[in-house]
């Protein structure tokens, strides 16, 4: 907290928001202005909504210290950035950015907010260090809406790719060190983030679709079909990386193909095998430099780091609990949730690398240094008056909400 207190003008905004990740990193059962208040010993949820919404702080610049504070603790040469998106379900119209679309929170198109994280995966751990919130395009055409929910007018309609690519050059300009990229095939379809990477000589390997074409020497093929096409002795049984239940054996094949540029560099084609049900999937590659097989698949791997974080973040930091509607609140509750991730992921990671661990002993993962950092660090307010005085509270705000939803039931009653 100490290193981002320059990014607050006045010291009681300061303090705030240290209780408020100490809420986020507190046992809570959920998380939100009202239940994080009433932890700290708050009298109302004002103060924290105050934070969120009107005080004067930079939610860019803390963003920029929890970046710097990953690299600096976690920080390797052939670290791999991984972009993703998740989702978090909302009922309503009027929560920034919200509207029905595709989420794989749910698996399925539903009333959801969606935003576009950008992790930083090393051998040490795994953090996120920048997020865009997607605005579609049924918002940033109704610019009256927009204003109703804070975005700024220079906001405009962007992809989740072009999020990604502006996250990841703002990342590489400020000096993160970084040698590859990796996502899903929302980001590995979208040539502008490519054509980005090879101009700046950073390695990738996306996944693309199965219709994908693809130009090898032996003519231009959709990679479904040049798949199938390879020989048994094309194939080679190796790891992508060790997950709960032990390595992630799978069967890889590695084809050479052509740059429609005809830029330097060298390509591939990788194309991954479930050794039990056969299932295919292929990611495009690029290295400024040969590389083994065996690195394009560690890289490849590495994407599932980001699930890690998304389900470490949301189930210890809070992540997709905040309660805000707004462009600014969002992205203030968001930049402390990942703070607070981030300050799990590397103490955890430090206390690996700090301590030599017992066979008969799992490594200290981000759950269990919040159950010990709860224990035998934060002290919520227990008071009994306290908390009489917050069941008051909560029940008279109950009940003018009620009152309030009657009074608008019976005005639009014909």
């Amino acid at each position: 907290m100490s290193r981002i207190a320059g990014c607050f003008r006045r010291v009681e905004s300061r303090r705030r928001a240290r209780r408020l990740v100490l809420g986020l990193l507190s046992d809570l059962p959920r998380k939100n202005c009202w239940t994080i208040a009433e932890h700290a010993g708050d009298a109302s949820p004002a103060g924290m909504q105050h934070l969120l919404s009107r005080a004067a702080w930079d939610a860019d610049r803390v963003r920029d210290d929890i970046r710097g504070f990953v690299i600096d603790s976690i920080g390797e040469q052939e670290a791999v950035l991984v972009v993703d998106e998740t989702g978090d379900l909302k009922k309503g119209i009027h929560t920034v950015g919200v509207q029905r679309q595709y989420t794989g929170t749910a698996g399925r198109i539903e009333n959801a907010q969606v935003a576009v994280y950008l992790i930083y995966s090393a051998t040490a751990g795994h953090a996120a260090i920048d997020r865009r919130l997607y605005v579609p395009r049924s918002w940033t055409q109704d610019r009256e809406r927009c204003r109703a929910a804070g975005i700024p007018e220079n906001v405009g309609f962007a992809t989740k790719p072009a999020l990604a690519t502006e996250m990841i050059a703002e990342a590489l300009d400020a000096g993160v060190s970084a040698a590859w990229v990796t996502g899903d095939e929302v980001y590995g379809s979208d040539p502008h983030l490519s054509a980005e990477l090879e101009r700046r000589q950073v390695g990738y390997v996306l996944a693309v679709s199965r219709k994908r074409t693809i130009a090898t020497r032996a003519g231009v093929f959709r990679v479904g079909v040049l798949a199938h096409g390879l020989p048994q002795r094309a194939w080679q049984r190796l790891s992508a990386g060790a997950g709960a239940k032990g390595h992630r054996f799978y069967d890889w094949a590695q084809v050479g193909i052509d740059s429609p540029s005809d830029g330097p560099g060298h390509r591939w084609l990788l194309i991954r095998r479930n050794r039990r049900t056969g299932e295919l999937a292929f990611y495009r590659c690029y290295s400024p430099r040969p590389v083994p097989l065996t690195t394009l698949i560690r890289v490849a791997g590495r994407r599932w780091t980001v699930e890690e974080t998304f389900q470490a973040a949301k189930g210890l930091a809070g992540l997709d609990e905040h309660q805000v509607r707004c462009w600014t609140s969002w992205h203030r509750w968001t930049t402390l949730a990942i703070l607070a991730h981030a300050f799990l992921a590397v103490t955890a990671a430090t206390e690996r690398a700090g301590r030599p661990t017992s066979p008969e002993l799992a490594p200290l993962t981000c759950g269990e240094i919040q159950r010990l950092f709860t224990a035998l660090l934060i002290r919520p307010v227990r008071d009994l008056a306290h908390r009489l005085h917050w069941s008051v509270w909560r029940r008279r705000h109950q009940a003018r909400t009620r009152a309030s939803h009657y009074q608008r039931q019976e005005a639009e009653q014909p």
